[in-house]
């Protein structure tokens, strides 16, 4: 596993150019999607002094679209700017940019270097940290890629003043994911706060304590060949919503779907590990407030069943989960029958509709 720079600053300009003059000053091309280019590329270069010449690729916004075409568009547009292994790609938007560009970067001519600078919390606590980059294939998300780190990630919240609540929150999710499988002190301070009223500096702080979980266990399982699966807290679930939502025509949140998702998890780990049921409902009752709820019926099991099976945790025909028996009490490689499954949707169900 490569070194990779870790870096929590609003100057995010400055950090930019100092890690591309320390590269050499290679040929550099920043990846956005329409929105990023819009609202967050113009406030970067206006304060960057290494940045004037890069070239520019621009794809079209939201996980729809990290999909096979603008992959194709991003190597095709690295290839006419003339870029070499030496090349630097500048990864400035949310998980998908951060997603869809490491693959890019990673497989353009065999590899090239890469930085990310995420713009969303989501991407922030998520996608930019950990070295998994891909796209969405057939239907299934992030259904081809590969680990690579990222040569730096430099995590800021200047930029979140320029997205939407509902967007905030959807980071916010990953996080009390990483309080679930931390510890109470952590848990209890991200659920006793409203993320839409954070002020950058403190929100910058606690940021840095989520991200620090994730690394501390990417950097002990770094190809998710055991406790990197506490990641995968609310996953099987969640991504299960989420293509299902996809599949409807009317795509969720992936940070919505996590926290859907650790409900229902939540709710299995209570059925077959004893997960606290104060707990479970504490926790269910900040999500409804928080997130809503996913509406489905019991006529949406067997698609969701389905989509579970297609999981890529799954190590045979059984789904895998992670399971919690309380709070950073951590249980990995847990699987579930889907009787078991349809009740803990039935119960999801009952503690998100209220």
């Amino acid at each position: 596993m490569k070194h990779q720079d870790l870096l929590f600053t609003n100057d995010v300009a400055s950090a930019l150019d100092k890690l591309i003059n320390d590269a050499g000053s290679p040929l550099t091309f920043i990846l956005v999607d329409d929105n990023t280019r819009r609202h967050v590329l113009p406030l970067l270069l206006e304060n960057s002094t290494t940045l004037a010449g890069a070239k520019i690729i621009s794809v079209k916004p939201g996980d729809v679209n990290k999909n096979l075409d603008s992959l194709s568009c991003i190597w095709t547009q690295l290839q006419e700017g003339g870029a070499n292994r030496k090349s630097m790609l500048v990864n400035l938007g949310g998980g998908m940019i951060t997603d869809m560009g490491g693959f890019a970067a990673s497989t353009f001519k065999r590899g090239i270097r890469f930085i990310n600078v995420p713009t969303t919390l989501l991407s922030a606590v998520d996608a930019a940290v950990g070295g998994k980059t891909g796209i969405n294939f057939n239907g299934l998300k992030n259904e081809i890629g590969v680990f690579n780190e990222a040569d730096a990630v430099i995590i800021s919240t200047c930029f979140f003043s320029t997205l939407p609540v509902a967007e905030v929150r959807s980071g916010y999710a990953e996080m009390l994911k990483h309080g679930l499988i931390d510890n109470n002190d952590n848990y209890n301070r991200l659920l006793g706060y409203r993320v839409e009223d954070a002020d950058a500096t403190h929100l910058l702080s606690l940021l840095q304590e989520s991200v620090m979980v994730k690394r501390r266990i990417v950097e002990e399982d770094p190809h998710e060949h055991g406790i990197r699966r506490a990641l995968n807290l609310g996953h099987t679930v969640g991504h299960a919503f989420e293509s299902l939502a996809m599949r409807r025509g009317n795509p969720i949140p992936h940070g919505f779907a996590v926290a859907w998702g650790c409900v229902a998890e939540l709710v299995l780990s209570h059925m077959k590990t004893g997960f606290p049921s104060p707990e479970l409902q504490r926790f269910a009752q900040y999500v409804y407030e928080s997130y809503g709820t996913f509406p489905i019926t019991c006529e949406d099991y067997p698609e969701l069943i389905e989509l579970m099976h297609h999981d890529k945790k799954n190590m045979s025909s059984d789904i895998n989960f992670t399971q919690l028996g309380n709070i950073g009490e951590i249980l990995i490689d847990r699987t579930a029958s889907e009787d078991e499954i349809k009740t803990a949707l039935d119960i999801f169900r009952d503690l998100t509709h209220q």
